[in-house]
């Protein structure tokens, strides 16, 4: 294993976004919301219309949620009294855990980012592919929307994931910056199914390092360089942010092999200046 490169982690300010992993499903400010809206009006109909939502989407957005985290929402059907939803125990414990991650995240200074240099490859309207030392990753650069980043602004999320500057060319030189709140880290035996995500960015590597906190941790996973001829790349450190709990469920400790992944939405892609 190479030594890691100087562009891995670095600070980078006002990125935290809150948010917990359970078997590869994703709880965050939206469906910290949606519960709460529920809550609030009793029914998921109603919580949908306060949110301006459909409800449909809502119902399979619960659906999903409860596959992974349990029964959230408890359905009353009609009767004498009506019908309705109230939110379970786990739901409550579910909103309490978000808003002490939150609280830790907002309280954080600033969030470790992953800088790597790379060359523009192919150019899809607000998203770019670059070849990178660790292979080719896709993210954010400008222009026009395409069917990824409409889902990303149906959820509400494009006013924190839109790139930095505007438009890049095939051949462009740019940095990939990937914010460690963005990363998602899994064990390698059971890494998450690539058709069950609509994660884009897909690396493997082992942990370096687990710089351990209170509540949030940050785990630094080196990636080897992809083999290409007459080069001599140096591995790779990225930085994920991980609670303290998915630490100790994962059982995660130096040397561990992991995979990793994240929303081509979620990283942005900024022009290198000569």
């Amino acid at each position: 294993m190479g030594e890691p490169t100087d562009s891995g982690p670095a600070p980078a300010a006002g990125r935290g976004r809150a948010a917990l992993i359970e078997d590869g499903v994703e709880f965050d400010g939206r469906d910290a919301a949606l519960l709460r809206a529920v809550d609030a009006a009793g029914s998921v109909a109603g919580a949908a219309s306060e949110l301006g939502r459909s409800r449909a989407r809502a119902l399979t957005r619960i659906e999903t949620l409860e596959d992974a985290y349990g029964t959230l929402v408890e359905r009353r059907r009609g009767g004498e009294g009506g019908g309705g939803s109230r939110l379970a125990a786990s739901a409550r414990d579910l909103l309490d855990r978000y808003d002490r991650l939150q609280a830790v995240l907002a309280a954080t200074a600033s969030v470790p980012e992953t800088v790597l240099d790379g060359t523009v490859a192919a150019v899809d309207g607000e998203l770019a592919v670059v070849d990178t030392p660790v292979g080719e990753l896709s993210g954010l650069h400008g222009g026009t929307v395409d069917d990824e980043d409409a889902d990303d602004r149906a959820d509400g999320r494009d006013a924190d994931d839109r790139a930095d500057g505007g438009a890049v060319a095939v051949g462009d030189a740019v940095q990939v910056r990937i914010g460690a709140d963005a990363v998602t880290v899994n064990d390698a035996a059971n890494a998450v199914d690539p058709d069950a995500t609509s994660a884009r960015n897909r690396l493997a590597g082992r942990v370096s390092r687990i710089d351990s906190g209170e509540t949030v941790s940050t785990v630094r996973i080196v990636v080897e360089p992809v083999e290409r001829g007459g080069t001599d790349d140096a591995a790779v450190e990225v930085a994920a942010l991980i609670t303290a709990e998915s630490i100790d469920r994962l059982g995660l400790a130096p040397g561990d092999p992991v995979s990793l992944r994240w929303k081509a939405t979620a990283t942005r892609l900024v022009a290198q200046v000569e």
